[in-house]
């Protein structure tokens, strides 16, 4: 029993596992609309002062570069140790400003601690998703899907397991953000590793019964929301709670042991097979050559690097084909790379802007304060949802029907065009609606845009492209979030305020209440996403002979079988 164990603990799949409770807890970036409140009251900051933390935060959690490079030369552990790190002081520094312990910080020293906290998660999903995208090659999809779900999903498993032993205390939730995620990622720090890549027939299955696992929490989670929002819970109630949720979390763990025990038993009879070698009981492997003819490029390749030490530089205009390994600067200067990154400018960045906006809207449009709660609650339900249904639809119908990627990227982008519309014309209760939306579009558009770049560009700067891709969020965010709706809504706000024969007392917080507080700003919004639509789909046509091809074919003669059926005569002769 103890050597199962050691080969769980050692297994593949329990990389994948470490890697979900480290993206479970990593996602605190979307509870900002928890506690915003707290820190605009507290600090005595306006609409646009706010706006400005929320960039700085989205600014963290998604320019990753520093932890995509230290991950190109050093190990997960480290980049999942430095993330630890700064999400603990960076969080904890917030907390001691919010409850006064230290000298009230200017604003710019408030933008840098959250970008700081914020910034680890960067260092999270670098050091766990890629590594577990690098493991799993021929299921990227699966496994971007399922981690990035887990990472939306986290907003509303903080939020059960914080108040099931915590309460209700906003200013103590960023300190617990601050503390979980670090003690997590410091936990598994050994066990999210590189591993060799080899094939499994029934990897699929074992992903969608992750999958089933995580809708099951995902609809436990949307019931408790919706409960605690209309009843009033007791704390033994919300204790409760959060029980069910850390056990459904570790539920996967089933899958998991199952998993590695028939591996187990696979390898078992491989040994058995090798000591009986002298009878003449060998399994023929499909294409014996395969790993030899791979090696032998490798090293011709080696050779070739060494010969033209300036390669790197020389041939930053002359990429490689489409899916073969592009190098980080042939990658940056690609007009795929900057179609797909106009796209996620104002794609990600008009959906972030109503994400982070949401409880602001909903009291500027008169919603009680029970149903902006739930807003914001559930749109951590909708991001999940959106997430792995990208990753798994799009996987399915890739592999399926050659369905390429950007075209399901391009209807996301049309159908949150419909979202920010429903915005602007503040139709009545329409936020119910569009809050799904939003969230949905929001999470479908991640697996999606970092399956595309692993796919377009290769795997061997990943690490790097995969936080080059994340970096144009931020600035469709600043755009969009700053300069549009925080100037514009602080506009009209004082325009009221001007109306009633008052001026601004200095350090007062900004109100604006009806339909025109957000209406000029989402109208330009909508645009600014149906453009980013425009360049998706330019993305599609480019890219349509490619994803006609096997895109995957290389994988599979490169990986190592593992699970191949056994003869009934092997095993007869076995017995």
């Amino acid at each position: 029993m103890a050597s199962v164990v050691v080969e769980l603990v050692k297994g593949r799949w329990f990389v994948v596992f470490a890697s979900l409770l480290i993206m479970s807890v990593s996602g605190a970036t979307y509870m900002f609309g928890l506690y915003s409140g707290e820190v605009k009251s507290t600090l005595g900051y306006d609409q646009s002062t706010l706006n400005l933390l929320s960039v700085f935060k989205d600014l963290g959690a998604n320019v990753g570069l520093l932890s995509g490079l230290i991950n190109e030369i050093a190990p997960p552990w480290v980049v999942l140790s430095l993330g630890a790190i700064l999400n603990l002081f960076g969080y904890l520094m917030m907390w001691l400003s919010v409850t006064g312990r230290v000298v009230k910080p200017a604003v710019w020293q408030m933008c840098v601690y959250i970008y700081i906290g914020s910034n680890s998660q960067t260092f999270a999903n670098t050091g766990a998703l890629v590594t577990c995208v690098k493991n799993f090659p021929e299921s990227r999809g699966f496994v971007i899907g399922l981690l990035k779900g887990f990472v939306g999903l986290s907003g509303a498993i903080l939020a059960q397991i914080y108040r099931g032993a915590y309460g209700h205390d906003t200013k103590g939730l960023i300190l617990f953000v601050g503390w979980l995620p670090a003690v997590a990622s410091f936990i598994f720090l050994r066990i999210v590793r590189f591993m060799k890549v080899v094939r499994q027939a029934n990897e699929s299955r074992v992903f969608h019964n992750i999958l089933f696992i995580s809708l099951g929490l995902a609809g436990f989670l949307m019931i408790m929301i919706i409960l605690q929002t209309v009843f009033q819970f007791s704390q033994s109630g919300y204790a409760a709670s959060a029980s069910v949720v850390v056990g459904l979390l570790f539920a996967p763990l089933i899958v998991i042991f199952r998993e590695d025990l028939n591996l187990w038993k696979v390898k078992t009879q491989g040994r058995r097979l090798d000591r009986n070698q002298e009878t003449g009981l060998k399994e023929i492997p499909e294409n014996p050559k395969l790993d030899e003819s791979a090696a032998a490029k490798q090293i011709d390749g080696t050779k070739e690097c060494q010969r033209k030490p300036d390669r790197c530089f020389s041939n930053v205009f002359s990429p490689p084909e489409r899916g073969e390994d592009y190098s980080i600067l042939q990658a940056l200067f690609s007009i795929d790379m900057l179609t797909l990154f106009t796209a996620t400018t104002f794609g990600v960045g008009g959906t972030l802007t109503a994400i982070d906006n949401l409880g602001q809207i909903g009291r500027s449009l008169g919603y009680p304060a029970k149903s902006i709660t739930t807003f914001v609650s559930l749109v951590s339900i909708w991001n999940f949802l959106g997430r792995v249904s990208a990753g798994f639809v799009s996987e399915i119908l890739l592999k399926k029907y050659k369905f390429p990627r950007p075209m399901l990227l391009t209807s996301v982008l049309f159908v949150s065009c419909s979202g920010h519309l429903l915005v602007a014309f503040g139709v009545p209760n329409s936020l119910y609606v569009s809050s799904i939306i939003m969230g949905v579009c929001f999470g479908a558009q991640w697996p999606l845009i970092f399956a595309i770049i692993s796919e377009l560009f290769g795997l061997k700067y990943y690490s790097t492209l995969f936080n080059l891709g994340a970096a144009a969020s931020p600035v469709g965010v600043y755009i969009l979030n700053v300069v549009v709706a925080g100037h514009l809504y602080d506009k009209e706000a004082l325009k009221q305020l001007a109306a009633k024969g008052l001026k601004r007392k200095e350090g007062q917080a900004l109100t604006c209440i009806g339909v025109e507080c957000y209406k000029v700003s989402f109208l330009i919004i909508a645009g600014a996403t149906f453009v980013g639509c425009i360049f998706s789909f330019l993305l599609v046509v480019r890219t349509r002979e490619f994803y006609k091809s096997d895109i995957y074919k290389k994988f599979r003669e490169q990986a190592e079988e593992i699970d191949r059926p056994i003869s009934p005569r092997t095993i007869q002769m076995l017995n």
